[in-house]
């Protein structure tokens, strides 16, 4: 497997600097938060993406996806929501990623917007519609297990009915967990599906601050070893959320060991 981490974890980190961190520390790539906060955004001019992607061929690290913002099921019209969508494959296209993320973002399920199978549907279709132009860009589209749809089981409602293969799953291990699932699990429904995964380590249950990898709750041994038993070779990408917790420790110092971690956990599964 393939090691990246998210720029999520540097908050508006330059590139140079990013690919800095990625080529000192070992890691294969890197994924990009896409917004307008960072240096790669939807509103970045062609000559400007063309200079991200010269950056990134030049280092060596590849751009392992876009991580970014639109919610497929989320309730409103289709076409606000497509074109963002579009925008951001495209982008995906001229970086030349394989990847972008997107989140269920369905409504909380208490009826006031719209019922759990209406939600299901509206991401089936804005899905099934944005994988036909995915498609002519060479670019996948993955759902996040997130939010509303933040375990395998629920991921599958929306994914199953599209049945098309440029629109796959992201596996965030912590939403998951937190949803009550097992990893085997997660993995049985995920895995027809699977673009990657998003390794992650919390304190506890209740406080989901992000820590060094091995030193929390999640299960990141166990998911190891499900991908390695299966031969999944897939990115193992580690997403530290430290733009949403202040307070955690800066990344910058804990990328050695988290790659040395990941790095134990694959040779044990092995």
């Amino acid at each position: 497997m393939k090691l990246a981490f998210s720029t999520l974890g540097v908050p508006g980190l330059p590139i140079h600097d990013v690919l800095r961190l990625a080529t000192t520390h070992g890691y294969h790539g890197v994924e990009l938060r896409t917004h307008p906060e960072e240096p790669v955004h939807l509103g970045l001019g062609m000559a400007e993406r063309a200079d991200v992607a010269a950056e990134f061929k030049a280092s060596g690290v590849e751009i392992l996806g876009l991580a970014g913002y639109v919610r497929v099921a989320a309730p409103g019209d289709d076409e606000p929501v497509l074109t963002e969508l579009r925008a951001l494959l495209e982008l995906a296209r001229d970086l030349g990623a394989p990847f972008v993320r997107v989140f269920p973002g369905g409504s909380p399920g208490d009826g006031t917007d719209q019922s759990p199978e209406e939600a299901d549907a509206t991401g089936a279709r804005r899905l099934g519609r944005a994988a036909e132009y995915a498609a002519d860009y060479g670019v996948r589209i993955l759902l996040e297990t997130h939010d509303s749809h933040r375990t395998g089981a629920d991921a599958i409602r929306i994914l199953g009915p599209v049945g098309h293969r440029q629109a796959g799953a992201l596996w965030d291990v912590m939403h998951t967990w937190l949803g009550g699932e097992q990893p085997t699990d997660s993995f049985a429904a995920l895995s027809p599906h699977l673009g990657y995964v998003q390794v992650k380590d919390i304190a506890s249950i209740e406080d989901t601050t992000p820590v060094a990898l091995g030193a929390g709750v999640l299960p990141l041994g166990e998911c190891v070893e499900i991908l390695s038993r299966h031969s999944w070779d897939g990115w193992l990408c580690w997403e530290y959320e430290k733009r949403w917790y202040e307070a955690a420790a800066p990344l910058e110092g804990l990328l050695g060991a988290g790659r040395e971690h990941l790095a134990r956990l694959l040779n044990e599964s092995a």
